[in-house]
């Protein structure tokens, strides 16, 4: 019976090696294809996902309370944020990494085609009277009124009853675009730009803290060796839960060594917050065992 359960207990050994990354040969194998020598090792993937939201001030800022009854920025502002980690095995399987990482992206509240500039008004060529800045400012908050009352009167029909369907639609999109181009001169643009930067951490039993990139509101994601910026650290917590696989005995000289990853807890932490947290084997924290194989009759 001792047999049989050892058997089983090697071939489940055997599939589960195949299978995840939680147990592998160690040391000197011999099989079929020869003797090879295995050394299970761990590479962890941290990638750290950041945003860019630049403010632009539009020209005419200083007039947006007086003509719009609204504050507005009065100055250019760029502020990087960290939006998400995420730290995974390199090779491994997808379940042992906590989420994917998007291409980059750039989301701007704007609908004209530049980002860093703004709409220009047509100047009335029959005047020579030089316009001034809050002139010019009072003309465009009067369009967007006008705009506004345009709007009104086709939801409202009192701008003629053969305005519908997918006309009235494109007549209202048009004035939105145009509102906008004029409220952007008071309000400025605000754009939003995603960036991802991927670092590789070869875990050492002795070390449980990484600097893997540092960090500043100005700039962004710096190197890990620029000291302007704030840490970003992995933090690997070993769990040290016990092999529940039975040992050979002192007795017993037909074994295989295998190693067991540690179960830890990895953490991508900045600031003091945490960003991305997973629970993955770590085969620098674990335990190499010797399990018996049953002797052949």
């Amino acid at each position: 019976m001792k047999k049989i359960f050892l058997a089983l207990l090697m071939l489940s050994v055997a599939v589960a090696t195949a299978q995840n990354p939680y147990i592998a040969p160690f040391g000197v194998v011999e099989d079929a294809d020869g003797t090879t020598v295995s050394q299970p090792q761990t590479l962890l993937s941290v990638d750290v996902e950041v945003a860019c939201e630049k403010i632009l001030a539009g020209p005419y800022a200083r007039y947006a309370q007086k003509f719009l009854g609204v504050r507005a920025p009065l100055t250019d502002k760029t502020v990087w944020k960290i939006v998400r980690g995420v730290v995974g095995l390199i090779g491994g399987e997808e379940a042992f990494s906590v989420g994917t990482m998007k291409s980059p992206t750039m989301q701007a509240s704007s609908h004209v085609e530049s980002m860093d500039e703004f709409a220009r008004l047509s100047v009335d060529k029959n005047s020579a009277v030089v316009t001034t800045l809050e002139s010019a400012a009072q003309a465009a908050a009067n369009t967007i009124f006008s705009l506004r009352r345009h709007r009104l009167e086709l939801i409202t029909g009192e701008a003629g009853e053969h305005v519908f369907g997918a006309g009235l639609k494109a007549a209202l999109d048009e004035i939105a675009r145009l509102e906008q181009q004029y409220l952007e001169l008071f309000l400025g643009k605000k754009v939003t730009t995603t960036e991802m930067r991927r670092c590789i951490v070869w875990p050492q039993s002795d070390k449980k803290q990484y600097v893997v990139c540092r960090f500043s509101p100005a700039a962004g994601l710096l190197p890990e060796t620029d000291l302007t910026g704030d840490m970003v650290l992995l933090e690997i917590e070993p769990s040290g839960v016990q092999s529940p696989f039975p040992e050979a005995g002192v007795k017993d000289t037909n074994y295989v060594t295998y190693r067991i990853a540690d179960v830890a807890t990895c953490k991508v932490v900045s600031g003091g917050r945490e960003y991305a947290r997973a629970v993955l084997p770590i085969f620098e924290f674990g335990k190499t065992i010797k399990i018996a194989i049953p002797r052949k009759k």
